[in-house]
């Protein structure tokens, strides 16, 4: 999810559509909260 929000973000840069950019920097800051922020309990389950 950051690496999708990253592309989006350097499209909506570049090609100056405000639009991605905003879901680009959503993305990442949800990408980060989602990978630093334990869900479903403390350990990581492998099935």
């Amino acid at each position: 999810m950051i690496v999708l929000g990253l592309i989006l973000l350097i499209i909506g840069l570049v090609a100056s559509i405000p639009i991605l950019t905003t879901i680009g920097v959503i993305l990442i800051i949800v990408g980060l909260v989602l990978n630093l922020v334990p869900i479903g309990g403390t350990r990581r389950r492998v099935y």
